[in-house]
């Protein structure tokens, strides 16, 4: 069975869908590849993301995407990137969306780390809790639609060069993996930012989206995430049997200016029964916002 990295796209360079066609090949990820495209009825450039149906092979996994696409298309937010078109051919499940001129918020966390001067290797904390709050806006209006990521990580997170408006990308196609996956017994998603009831293989719901918010917040706060150097199947059999062990370290010990009123919300979000989480994103939005300024660690807020 080939999987997405290994798969070869070169065919798909030319093909129409309706009325885009795919130019080039700009990335590549575990839900499938994107590709420059060009929307022929209004003269555009715009990203066609193609999912082969060799690697979605289940007749479930394969009406998921199809029962998905009508929903997704009527996501209409800000922080969620615009599907124009979601569709099939005999090859490939592929949507059409808008182009983001910028990169995706795991590129931009790791050319901080990269920063000569040490004071600026993490953005500005007003800045990353206004992301983490477009973030948060976006998935509240899918979840209000039905709709759960089950994906969200650094990289599928859009920030525009321009506006620096967080937009989420990767709407239905991880569901439709999930599916695929789960009828091989396997899991689909990041590890890392997985839930643990996400890496058990268990039912989920909107909760395990803000899971993930709360691996990317702390992960945007501290500048890496204080976690074992394991690979993906240990990171799961940790999130699995020993989900309260994946944290080395405190939040407040991965870096000076994380309050202990800001550990309490990351440890919140973050907590392995789903039912110690916040419960939506409006409260996940409001504890934030409700932040003290710099309360030091181990005294209460």
């Amino acid at each position: 069975m080939p999987n997405i990295k290994d798969f070869d796209y070169r065919a798909a360079i030319g093909r129409e869908f309706g009325n885009f066609v795919v130019v080039r090949e700009i990335g590549r990820g575990a839900m499938g590849a994107v590709f420059l495209g060009y929307q022929k009825t209004l003269k555009r450039q715009v990203a066609i993301k193609l999912l082969p149906k060799d690697l979605a092979k289940t007749r479930l996994a394969q009406q998921q995407f199809r029962d998905e696409a009508e929903t997704i298309a009527i996501l209409d937010h800000p922080n969620i990137i615009t599907i124009f078109e979601s569709g099939e051919d005999d090859q490939f499940f592929y949507q059409a969306m808008r182009l983001v001129d910028g990169q995706d918020l795991g590129q931009l966390i790791e050319k901080l780390r990269k920063h000569p001067v040490p004071s600026r290797r993490l953005l500005p904390k007003a800045h990353t809790l206004r992301l983490i709050d477009e973030i948060l806006s976006g998935l509240a209006h899918a979840h209000a639609m039905g709709v759960i990521h089950q994906d969200l990580k650094p990289g599928n997170i859009l920030i525009g060069d321009k506006d620096g408006r967080a937009q989420i990308a990767d709407f239905g196609i991880a569901k439709t993996m999930q599916i695929e996956y789960a009828a091989r017994q396997a899991i689909v998603g990041t590890p890392i930012y997985l839930s643990p009831e996400q890496a058990s293989a268990k039912d989920t719901d909107h909760r395990t989206d803000l899971y993930s918010v709360g691996i990317v917040l702390l992960e945007m706060l501290a500048g890496r995430l204080p976690v074992r150097p394991e690979d993906a199947r240990q990171t799961i059999v940790r999130k699995v049997r020993q989900p309260d062990t994946f944290f080395l370290h405190s939040p407040s010990e991965c870096h000076p200016n994380i309050s202990a009123a800001m550990e309490n919300i990351i440890l919140k979000a973050v907590a392995t029964n789903p039912n110690q989480r916040f419960q939506s994103c409006d409260e996940f939005k409001a504890a934030l916002a409700d932040l003290p300024d710099n309360i030091p660690a181990g005294v209460k807020p």
